[in-house]
């Protein structure tokens, strides 16, 4: 994707299609089967449910950094196979040269909440 495509000016509308919403990691497993080191997540987004996904995080994040705490995920992406594991949601982050910084929340708010 070229700069020009990554600045792209979207509508309110296009953006508002995408569904950000916080929720509580509460269970993480190994994924040994994965190419990449990851973990597998599982995220307890309050009224859309508990929802899974695998998780390139592991650079920066032990399982036990990632219970409890609060993230931010994209729930309406079609689900996705990845090795003998399907991910249901996307797990927001920014890629650095040490590994991906997960998205998370200056402080609690309700598991479900969107982002606005």
């Amino acid at each position: 994707m070229s700069s020009a495509d990554e600045l792209a000016e979207i509508s309110w509308g296009d953006f508002s299609k995408v569904v950000l919403v916080a929720g509580t990691v509460v269970r993480v497993e190994a994924f040994p089967e994965a190419r990449k080191p990851a973990w597998k997540l599982w995220v307890d987004f309050g009224p859309h449910g508990e929802r899974k996904t695998s998780a390139q995080v592991r650079d920066l994040y032990s399982a036990e950094d990632l219970v409890g705490r609060q993230v931010v995920g994209v729930i309406n992406f079609p689900p996705k196979q990845i090795g003998p594991f399907v991910s249901e949601f996307l797990l927001t982050g920014f890629p650095t040269d040490e590994g991906v910084v997960i998205t998370t929340l200056e402080r609690p708010v309700p598991n479900g909440t969107r982002m606005a």
